[in-house]
């Protein structure tokens, strides 16, 4: 049976330990773009949150999310490997889609890398739909793949 995770927002300083993960877990092949400082831009930003899971005092998984006027961003979500297919995904997304929707927001959108299968799936199975491929998303580099779950109706859509 899986330990306990502690859920919680990121304090200032976990910057250093979340960018790591980002670099070696997200951005591998890439030049490292999530660094401290900009992750401690998240961690203290008014239209952001950053999730942390915690297991012995150390980050087994976090995710950040920028927050618009109805539209929110999944910026970052990666969970350790020893720590994967336990929940702690899942568990980081109920804890940013009801912050979402109590926000007034009626759209998470999202872009993984094409050939990440397992993220791809992951999102699938939390109700993301793909929206399309967009070529060089990665630095000019990469192609993603961009998602997009629907969480209420906008006022827009309203009869």
């Amino acid at each position: 049976m899986p330990e306990i995770a502690i859920l919680g927002l990121a304090r200032s300083t976990d910057a250093r330990e979340i960018a790591e993960m980002s670099r070696d877990l997200i951005e591998q092949g890439l030049t490292w773009a999530w660094t401290p400082a900009r992750v401690q831009h998240f961690i203290s930003g008014p239209e952001s949150s950053v999730v942390v899971a915690r297991r012995e005092h150390r980050i087994a998984a976090f995710a950040i999310m920028h927050f618009g006027d109805e539209v929110a961003h999944l910026n970052l979500l990666a969970v350790a490997p020893e720590h994967r297919r336990q929940g702690l995904g899942r568990q980081l997304m109920d804890w940013l889609t009801a912050t979402a929707i109590e926000a007034g927001v009626f759209r998470i959108n999202l872009e993984l890398r094409t050939h990440n299968e397992a993220a791809r799936f992951f999102y699938q199975c939390l109700g993301f739909d793909q929206l399309g491929v967009v070529q060089g998303y990665y630095q000019g580099r990469e192609a993603a793949l961009r998602m997009s779950r629907r969480l209420a109706k906008s006022g827009s859509d309203r009869g």
